[in-house]
């Protein structure tokens, strides 16, 4: 019930609905008398107002997942690029609708792709302007369906494979609204990230996929112009192109390009293809663009009143010079219109413009040279080419050196100055066409980048951080609560950040084009005092405040990763090593805080790092006033690299890939996911099985996944996250898999004792394996010999040849049975894991047990053994919630890792050895660093949970432990510092509650016994059974009194009288989320001050159920499932008043 109650209550907290709104909150309305009546009628409203409720969830929803797949609408995009290009002609395109080519196309069954090719400036981008426009004429009256896409290299929502299919299937959702739900199924698993992170190419193709199958979709155009401006994937978008026209008949394909060969090469390989060869149809083109120069000498007549003579002068020359080029007559036409090109003056400079983009191009950028700004369109051009992406006016004025009395009114027209390079859209700078950009970079590097375009990366890196230290401050949005989520935070008007976005998100790739060029300039920027160091020592909080703001967490990352690897090339500087490698823990460890309230960096993230991280002792001035005692924090980083939630029930199993990109998990909530193992972000949740999950692996070559449930196994495509087979066993339920080395073959053991050889292809049993006696727990490849081991509850180890099926050896030494098996990477040895808490080494050339290993705790099991890659070392997973690390050479015990709440359940290591991975019972996957030999900081704490009870006036606390051993420990409110431990008992703590005086503390067990601890000397004064007829009864200490109130305790009498009767304390209260003062979220996942968060809890310093933390007026004491007792102090005055500033750039709900 747990499992189910816990999402319930954080859909509730998330959707703001408080436990008042639900259905028990209004039971008291049920009367006696008319109960069964009451109960029909409130049932009905109740029913009523729930559908209601949750149909505007549901839509809610649904807004939100449009939300976070929208990255541009194409209707906008073509609509912007009409009107830049002049306007849309039908008689520029009208001839392409009778085309042979495309009449093939538009209505044969066996055309499924046209493709538009032509080179640069012929038209191709308006031509399919009008063609959509024609086929869109007949949607609005049938079921045909239109989408298109315009990909642009200079701007970067649009020159990417991945924001093709985004702005696809955005499209089709908004053409037809129910088409929603297939991009829910894995919005709803991952959230806004599954469309961005690094496999969102494989989870868009498959909604795509889902939705082209949706009976719904009659006849489906899909249309992409300009091909070869997809900067990025383009060869994985071509390949889609070819794969999917020819599987769906209703779908036709229309595309693009430029006449690249690579593009050809790889559209020829299409079965049901045309071409629109432009070249080819140069009658109908140079036709199209007599229209257009038709047109744009009409156009410029009307604005400068030419004469006729002047008309047909110019109108002969463009029809002479155009060579049926769009593009040459449109740069030509602006030219003539600047306000610089008198009437008198036309005819003479028509004789500037020579026939031929390239020839045109030399001869603006030779005019630029020739007057006395050329300095300054030389800088602009040159920046404007070298960034990652396109400025804006705000963003344009921290590169270049404008003059000192130019105002940011006059950029427009300084950015004209740039000949007809550049042109300028909602503020926005960009390249006129991308054949602009080939030939800056092709024939005027020496014009633009006089000192090297290296040494310009280093400018555009030393202003990016000159124009981040003149602008980023604390709180730049005045945000003020430092819990106000992201998603309600707006840009103020003007934005203090629009002119510091680009250098926020850049900084660092300038920055590293430099280091890999050897750029000499560079070096001195990572001295100490340089300006990289400065930006640890004096902006990296404001810096991660920027990110969060910009919705841009997960670039910074990527961004100081990128850094950390720089730094660990060669770099002598040892502080800033250090700065840096201290500011990547920070920022991976806090990113939830960071991106979902930016003013968590000033507050959890400086509250919760390490004692001595780098970044703490140097923004200690930063941490909040509002905390007068916080707890004490380990002193260095934890080995636990990240914690990995998702999941909500037990994790059973791990595993890496063998490219080290990706990590699977397998867990009881019935779900496998997939995750980043870099960023330890959800990819995927792959929910296809209907039971508990036990097993999950990854084949060789990283290209299959598979995953064991009951009695299925699913194997999974790790490209696109679909199940390509299924192999079902009705007779007994499988347990385990493992891919046998070619990955072509699987072996699976089940609890009928047998192993099974399947080949993954066609899902045919090759040869089945008898021998056991008892269910098989766990099998092992090993990876140089045709060898597979197994593990079986009939206490015996058994070996294998693969391609005879007999069974070569049986090992039996272990006292119990085996839980896991693994062989080591270079096959010599064989680890098992054993019900015994022994770890067993086996020699494979002897199958001689070499060594035995044991564990800290008598009775825990060994449930997961797994060798590094090195094969040097062995890691072992317990069920007293550690993983133990081994030198296999030695049989050294080199380290225990803790943190995990509950069982550990399966590890692996990374490609590399660097990593370990563990799954736990406690709902979660962590990543740790197999190197670390850090031995964690000395806490009083408890073993696991516990429940925390204050004394009446907030000085003292106790704390029961809810599982063994069942202690209790008495701690001074006020510093934190544990006074006293009481242990011995054989049951869980159930309530604590000490004298008025705070000497005595009596408590009372789960079992019903009741004693009396002397709080100073630590002794038990007095045990009994409180319950006598009542012993199925489990009440609190307070009833114990209340129901035996002359009770006897040692030498004299001590009544009710010297305890409260109101409790332990009538100002304590458990930490409820929607109280006044401070709570508890319902997810454990903040600290709230009037149900607001106030300061986000890392996963490990969060209680594992509301009754583990209480709080007092100002102090809250919170149980760790780890055993930590965490106790802050809070001033709320100093609180108070810190809140009291008003709230700008919030969005009012």
């Amino acid at each position: 019930m747990d499992r189910i109650n816990r999402p319930l209550k954080r859909s509730r907290h998330k959707a703001g609905l408080s436990e008042d709104n639900s259905v028990a909150g209004h039971n008291s309305s049920f009367g006696a008398d008319n109960s069964g009546l009451q109960l029909v009628q409130n049932n009905g409203n109740i029913t009523a107002n729930f559908q209601s409720q949750s149909d505007y969830l549901e839509a809610s929803e649904n807004r939100n997942c449009l939300r976070a797949l929208h990255a541009t609408n194409p209707h906008y995009d073509k609509t912007r690029i009409e009107t830049v290009k002049g306007g849309l002609l039908e008689d520029a395109y009208i001839w392409a609708l009778e085309n042979e080519e495309f009449k093939r196309w538009r209505y044969e069954q066996e055309s499924q792709l046209l493709w538009v090719r032509g080179d640069p400036g012929k038209g191709k981008t308006m031509l399919l302007c009008g063609i959509i426009n024609e086929l869109t004429k007949t949607t609005l009256a049938s079921e045909t369906t239109v989408v298109f896409f315009f990909c642009q290299a200079a701007d970067a929502r649009i020159n990417h494979a991945t924001g093709v299919l985004r702005g696809f299937i955005f499209m089709l959702v908004d053409r037809h609204p129910s088409l929603i739900s297939h991009v829910r199924r894995e919005y709803d698993k991952g959230g806004e990230k599954v469309f961005e992170d690094a496999n969102a190419w494989e989870t868009l193709v498959g909604i795509l996929t889902s939705i082209l199958q949706d009976p719904l979709l009659q006849t489906t155009y899909l249309i992409i112009d300009a091909l070869d401006e997809c900067t990025t994937g383009l060869d994985r978008l071509l390949h889609l192109i070819v794969e999917k026209s020819s599987v769906y008949p209703h779908v036709k394909w229309l595309v693009s390009s430029r006449n690249w060969p690579s593009i050809e090469q790889t559209l020829e390989s299409a079965s049901k293809k045309e071409r629109l060869w432009l070249e080819l149809n140069e009658a109908s083109v140079s036709k199209a663009v007599a229209t257009f120069i038709c047109y744009k000498v009409q156009t410029l007549t009307r604005k400068k009143n030419y004469p006729a003579d002047i008309q047909d002068a110019v109108y002969q020359h463009l029809l002479a010079n155009a060579h049926g080029t769009f593009l040459w007559v449109a740069l030509v036409c602006e030219e003539l219109a600047k306000f610089s090109v008198p009437k008198w003056a036309v005819r003479r400079k028509l004789e500037q413009f020579p026939p031929g983009l390239d020839k045109l191009y030399r001869r603006m950028l030779d005019q630029i040279g020739d007057t006395e700004d050329a300095e300054l369109c030389r800088s602009i051009l040159g920046i404007s080419t070298t960034v990652y992406h396109p400025l804006t006016l705000d963003e344009i004025s921290s590169y270049v050196d404008f003059p000192e009395d130019l105002a940011l009114s006059d950029l427009e027209e300084v950015i004209g100055l740039c000949g007809s390079f550049l042109t300028i859209r909602g503020s926005t700078i960009f390249l006129v066409h991308q054949s602009a950009k080939d030939f800056l970079h092709r024939e005027a590097v020496c014009e633009i980048f006089p000192r090297g375009q290296e040494i310009l990366h280093h400018d555009i890196f030393a202003k990016s951080l000159d124009t981040m230290a003149r602008t980023l401050r604390r709180d730049i949005y005045n945000l003020v609560h430092p819990g106000y989520p992201i998603d309600r935070v707006v840009q103020p008007e003007p934005d203090p950040l629009a002119a510091v976005r680009y250098a926020c998100l850049y900084w660092v790739d300038h920055l590293e084009i430099c280091y890999r060029q050897v750029c000499t300039s560079v070096l001195n920027d990572f001295a100490e005092g340089g300006p990289v160091d400065v930006v640890f020592c004096k902006n990296y909080l404001h810096w991660l405040e920027a990110i969060g703001l910009l919705r841009s967490v997960s670039g910074g990352i990527v961004s100081i990763l990128k850094l950390e690897n720089l730094i660990e090339s060669g770099i002598q500087n040892a502080t800033l090593v250090d700065r840096v490698k201290d500011a990547s823990r920070f920022v991976r460890y806090f990113q939830t805080a960071i991106r979902n309230w930016p003013l968590q960096v000033y507050a959890s993230a400086l509250v919760f790092s390490p004692v001595n991280s780098v970044t703490r002792i140097q923004y200690q001035a930063q941490q909040p006033l509002w905390i007068i005692q916080k707890p004490d924090m380990e002193y260095q980083w934890s080995p636990c690299l990240q914690t990995l939630e998702g999941h909500i029930d037990q994790v059973w199993s791990v595993s890496f890939s063998h490219d080290s990109r990706l990590l699977a998990s397998a867990s009881w909530d019935h779900t496998v996911k997939i995750w980043d193992a870099s960023s330890g972000q959800c990819l995927t949740t792959l929910d296809d099985h209907s039971d508990r999950v036990w097993f999950v692996g990854f084949s060789h070559d990283s290209k299959l996944l598979a995953s064991v449930s009951h009695n299925s196994i699913k194997v999974w495509d790790t490209g696109n996250r679909k199940r390509v087979m299924a192999i079902n066993n009705l007779d007994s339920d499988f347990v385990s898999v493992t891919f046998l080395h070619d990955s072509k073959y699987l072996a699976s053991g089940s609890t009928d004792g047998t192993i099974k050889l399947w080949d993954t292809r066609n899902g045919k049993c090759l040869k089945t394996l008898k021998g056991h006696d008892e269910h098989i727990l766990a099998l092992a490849k090993a990876r140089e010999l045709q060898l597979l081991a197994s593990a079986s509850l009939d206490e015996t180890i058994k070996i294998w040849d693969i391609n005879s099926g007999a069974c070569i050896q049986t090992l039996n030494e272990h006292n119990r049975a085996a839980l896991s098996v693994a062989f080591s990477h270079d096959s010599q040895l064989l680890a098992s894991g054993s019900f015994d808490n022994s770890i067993k080494l086996w020699e494979t050339s002897s199958w001689k047990c070499l060594r035995t290993l044991s564990g800290d705790t008598s009775d825990s099991w060994m449930n997961s053994v797994r060798f590094s890659h090195d094969s040097k070392l062995l890691a072992s997973g317990l069920d007293d919630h550690t993983i133990t690390l081994w030198d296999t050479n030695s049989g050294k015990h080199l380290q225990t890792f803790k943190g995990h709440g509950y069982h550990v359940r399966s590890v692996a290591f990374s490609p590399d050895s660097k990593l370990l991975v563990s799954a736990s019972s406690d709902h979660t996957v962590r990543i740790w660093n197999a190197t670390s030999r850090q031995h964690p900081r000395d806490f009083a704490s408890h073993s696991g949970s516990a429940e925390p009870f204050f004394s009446h006036d907030s000085r003292l606390l106790a704390t029961g432990a809810k599982g063994e051993p069942f202690d209790i420990k008495v701690w001074d409110a006020r510093n934190g510092q544990c006074l006293q431990s009481f242990n011995g008992w054989d049951h869980g703590i159930h309530s604590l509650m000490f004298s008025h005086n705070l000497k005595l503390l009596v408590s009372q067990s789960w079992g019903s016994t009741v004693r009396v601890l002397d709080v100073g000397s630590g002794k038990c004064l007095q045990t009994f059974n409180a319950y006598r007829r009542e012993r199925d009864r489990v009440l609190n200490v307070r009833d114990v009194f209340l129901n035996n109130p002359d009770l006897k305790l040692f030498d004299g009498t001590v009544g009710l009288s010297s305890f409260s009767v109101d409790g332990p304390n009538s100002q304590t209260h458990k930490a409820s989320p929607y109280s006044q003062g401070f709570g508890i979220t319902w997810d454990y996942e903040c600290i709230t001050w009037n149900s607001k968060c106030l300061l986000w809890l890392p996963p490990e310093y969060r209680p594992d159920s509301l009754s583990s933390a209480v709080v007092t007026e100002s102090t809250m004491c919170i149980c760790c499932a780890s055993g930590r007792v965490l106790l802050f102090t809070f001033d709320s005055a100093i609180l108070s008043n810190a809140l009291a500033a008003p709230n700008v750039g919030i969005k009012r709900s």
